[in-house]
């Protein structure tokens, strides 16, 4: 049942970057997140109604609206900027990156050891980005490095955020977390909505999406994340890591068309193998004994 869950949630993670290629173009990214973080936030809230779950957000209101800034709206938002032009593959791929920003996070501000096959897998995962973005390292317009940056400066600030909510959190609900952390970045987004004129008329598509990544991707994404890491624990739950992007793909290619090229695979191939170094995954057996001994990622 938790593998089951885990490739789920793989899945609506991986088809989050799809619904976000069909309507960020059209809604513009500040309006596409909020939408997002709202309808998502609702439907926790109905959720903790259903379970008789009582919400308390207003004690720690402050640290909300920091995890709400920098673990859902400037990432969603640098996501949705990034796939105005790049693939749903692409963009999924460079998203994997967020455990080795995460490494590094730690290691500045909470003063984790980097040992060698980190640092190591740090490299590595350089490498990969590089093949995923391509040859074209000029910045302009056109140039995929622009936005590919957005992609990866988003991942840094989900670095940030696991950081900021594993030290300011501790004992929170999760439901508490997931629900105060959408509110708080639907607020910070509101000013921005106006600044993109929606192309209008818009397919229902465009709806479709909007409502499964609001609904889907994000509500039904946070509670089985959050399921999974009381059940097996944030060792198991981080391997969501390697599936992600390849859904990514696979959604990108059965619905958009999207080629997958070979230098995405080797991309795709690489960076994973630098995230597996990062977080010391291993994928042999082990015993309970040593598995539960195994130190959570930094994540």
């Amino acid at each position: 049942m938790d593998f089951f869950l885990l490739v789920v949630l793989a899945a609506l993670w991986g088809a989050s970057f799809l619904f976000i290629r069909v309507a960020s173009p059209i809604l513009g990214p500040a309006l596409l997140v909020d939408c997002r973080v709202l309808i998502a936030a609702f439907s926790l809230a109905l959720y903790a109604i259903v379970v008789r779950q009582r919400v308390q957000l207003l004690v720690r209101w402050k640290s909300y609206m920091v995890l709400g800034a920098i673990n859902a709206a400037v990432p969603f938002c640098l996501i949705s900027i990034a796939e105005l032009r790049l693939s749903a593959a692409l963009a999924a791929i460079l998203n994997a990156t967020t455990p080795m920003f995460t490494a590094v996070v730690a290691r500045i501000w909470m003063g984790e050891t980097l040992p060698a096959r980190k640092v190591c897998g740090l490299v590595l995962g350089i490498f990969g980005v590089l093949v995923a973005v391509g040859s074209d390292f000029s910045v302009h317009a056109a140039s995929p490095v622009l936005w590919a940056s957005c992609s990866l400066l988003a991942a840094l600030a989900y670095a940030f955020g696991g950081v900021y909510s594993a030290r300011k959190f501790v004992g929170i609900s999760p439901l508490d977390l997931s629900i105060g952390q959408q509110l708080a970045a639907g607020i910070w987004l509101f000013p921005f909505i106006f600044f993109h004129r929606i192309q209008t008329p818009f397919s229902t598509s465009v709806v479709y999406s909007v409502l499964a990544l609001a609904v889907l991707s994000t509500a039904l994404g946070y509670l089985i994340y959050f399921r999974l890491m009381q059940r097996v624990g944030p060792v198991k739950t981080i391997s969501v890591t390697f599936l992600v992007p390849v859904f990514g793909l696979v959604w990108g290619a059965a619905f958009l068309h999207e080629r997958l090229s070979l230098r995405l695979l080797i991309a795709l191939a690489v960076i994973l193998c630098s995230v597996a170094l990062v977080t010391n995954t291993r994928f042999r057996r082990r015993k309970p004994e040593a598995e539960a001994e195994t130190p959570s990622p930094s994540a």
